[in-house]
């Protein structure tokens, strides 16, 4: 047999609904509102087949430059060569769901806010940096308490 370069060749795992996820889209996909500038994730929803990604955009992740009734448009940068294209994808919003991946920072911007409110309150500066985890205090482990212990395997007994 020849090989099979189609637009869906080589993706049996790739496009396969998890456990439980399978039949049509539910409402909120639809209902969900996207805006310009909004960050996505794509991920092809193979119950619909109408403005599904190519497989090279599954599991990229672009910003939304525009919005249609069915369809966002995304920008995604593709590595051709040695430098980066800028691809504009127009996807159904099936196959698009807002990313995380800004969640923490946003988090973080949040705390921080309310960290240096309470601080100016006060009177006093607050360092808001992020630090690195420090390394674990040292301690001695005294031998009294924690003396070595002889374990021996039960012994195999049939009861029938």
């Amino acid at each position: 047999m020849p090989h099979s370069f189609g637009y869906r060749a080589r993706t049996r795992h790739m496009f396969k609904r998890g456990f439980r996820e399978n039949g049509p889209a539910k409402l909120t996909t639809f209902l969900t509102t996207y805006r310009v500038g909004d960050i996505v994730d794509i991920k092809a929803n193979s119950a619909q087949q109408k403005g599904m990604p190519h497989k090279f955009y599954h599991g990229r992740t672009g910003i939304v430059y525009n919005v249609t009734p069915s369809a966002v448009g995304i920008i995604v940068y593709k590595v051709v060569g040695n430098r980066y294209v800028e691809k504009r994808v127009n996807i159904r919003i099936e196959h698009v769901k807002h990313s995380k991946c800004r969640q923490e920072f946003l988090e973080r911007v949040k705390a921080n806010h309310d960290a240096h409110v309470a601080a100016r309150e006060k009177g006093e500066r607050i360092n808001l940096k992020r630090s690195p985890a420090l390394p674990r205090e040292a301690h001695v482990i005294s031998l009294k308490d924690n003396a070595p212990q002889t374990m021996t395997p039960v012994p195999y007994e049939t009861t029938i």
